[in-house]
């Protein structure tokens, strides 16, 4: 009997055998463990060295600041620079920020300053590590699979955080050191994957004798790139804010807990319930884009996601929160899948890094807002009512996928077809021939 082969079938062979994507996957998963074990133990060693909740939000703000600091200028270098070289070295030095760290606690009574230091380090070089990975998604996997692969790396990065803490608290109960050292060796297999993908990861090479504009020029090309789709620009604002009230949701939903009665192990186990919410819009993402069409997947993903917001504000038992946070999380997930998937599958290889990379610095920008908001309405207005305001914002942003209908027609085509943006250069082309026949044209008539 003859077997018949995946694409006799029609159904495109698993990512799973691919054995770059396999790789590839393989070492982001065990980073993201590490750094969700990092996460949990770092306030926590900030609150045994200096006893000051202040202290272990410092450490966390100086992380992300470094982070911010080099995102742009990690996507400028992946569009111009080895991805391969960049991507090892960035994780590598993180392994060593994390090292040290870990040598320090070792050591015994470590130095505030030094701790801050290495945060911010590390965040320096999270910064140019995440300025390269859509580029290199999008030269490992095929573009018919993008949402796929998206997807899978979203239910990861969740199933690391439902792993990591727990896991963080077990190492850091065995000893304070072992958490830092757990990460310092995750980030290491990074740069192991990076050498083992065998696929050009690109940039692809300019002619020699082309001049290479500056590394500022070159982050403008990026955002030139984005002001020439409409549904970058409405994407990409839309998500920011998005990204904002879902901060401070996050915030609130932990104080709405308290108020119910629920103790620390319960916001435990509420959290592991919407993460669990996350994993599983993971897996629905791609289906349901398939299944229905992104365009309504977006809207209605939207619409459960602020549904979630007003039952939590009415939900009078703390795993009623968790349930309906685990709803709002599966239906959250799609939508970043959505977004995401036709933004790799829209822009060039060429200005991936730089268009990835300013919109995660436009989302992280203005997610701390977010809780700061938030925080703000729940001490002047009741936990109850500041979750309402927030289910009233998240309404509007509802509504304005509806309202922005035009800016979204591209989400009527299947996320492979669709077809790339020019490069700025021959639009650029374009112009100067259009002028040339323009130019002919006039004086052919004068003539």
């Amino acid at each position: 009997m003859v077997r018949s082969r995946p694409e006799d079938t029609g159904k495109p062979p698993s990512l799973w055998r691919d054995r770059d994507y396999a790789v590839w996957w393989s070492g982001e998963g065990l980073s993201a463990l590490g750094n969700s074990v990092s996460t949990l133990a770092f306030p926590l060693l900030m609150l045994h060295v200096t006893g000051s909740a202040a202290q272990a939000g410092t450490i966390t703000v100086l992380h992300m600041l470094g982070r911010l600091g080099t995102l742009m200028i990690g996507g400028a270098l992946s569009d111009r620079v080895s991805r391969r070289l960049l991507l090892g070295l960035a994780a590598l030095a993180e392994a060593l920020s994390m090292g040290a760290v870990a040598w320090l606690v070792y050591q015994g009574d470590p130095a505030v300053l030094g701790l801050d230091a290495l945060a911010l380090a590390s965040g320096l070089g999270a910064g140019l590590r995440s300025g390269v990975t859509s580029p290199v998604l999008r030269r490992i996997v095929p573009k018919e699979r993008i949402a796929d692969a998206t997807a899978q790396g979203m239910g990861r990065d969740m199933l690391a955080q439902l792993l990591g803490a727990p896991l963080g608290g077990l190492l850091y109960s065995t000893a304070r050191w072992v958490p830092f050292l757990f990460d310092a060796v995750s980030f290491l297999f990074i740069t192991l994957s990076s050498l083992l993908v065998r696929r050009p990861l690109g940039p692809d090479r300019q002619d020699d004798g082309e001049q290479r504009q500056g590394l500022a020029a070159d982050v403008k090309d990026g955002l030139r790139m984005i002001r020439r789709s409409d549904y970058l620009v409405f994407t990409l604002a839309w998500g920011a804010v998005l990204n904002a009230v879902a901060q401070g949701f996050m915030l609130l939903f932990v104080v709405a807990v308290q108020h119910r009665g629920g103790g620390p192990n319960t916001i435990g186990v509420v959290t592991s319930m919407a993460v669990t919410g996350g994993v599983i819009g993971a897996v629905l993402g791609p289906w349901l884009m398939r299944q229905i069409g992104a365009r309504r997947v977006l809207l209605l993903s939207a619409w459960l996601f602020t549904a979630s917001f007003a039952a939590v504000a009415v939900a009078p038992e703390p795993w009623q929160i968790g349930l309906v946070l685990m709803i709002g999380m599966t239906s959250m997930i799609p939508m970043n899948i959505v977004t995401e998937s036709y933004e790799v599958r829209l822009v060039p290889d060429a200005y991936l890094g730089r268009v990835a990379a300013t919109g995660q610095f436009g989302f992280q920008a203005v997610q701390w807002t977010g809780p700061l908001v938030a925080g703000v309405l729940a001490d002047a207005m009741g936990v109850e009512s500041a979750v309402l305001v927030l289910a009233v914002a998240m309404a509007v942003l509802a509504l304005v996928l509806h309202l922005g209908r035009r800016n979204l027609v591209l989400l009527d085509t299947p996320v492979e077809e669709v077809q790339e943006l020019p490069a700025l250069d021959a639009e650029l082309s374009e112009t100067a021939e259009d002028d040339a026949v323009l130019i002919q044209s006039s004086k052919d008539r004068t003539g």
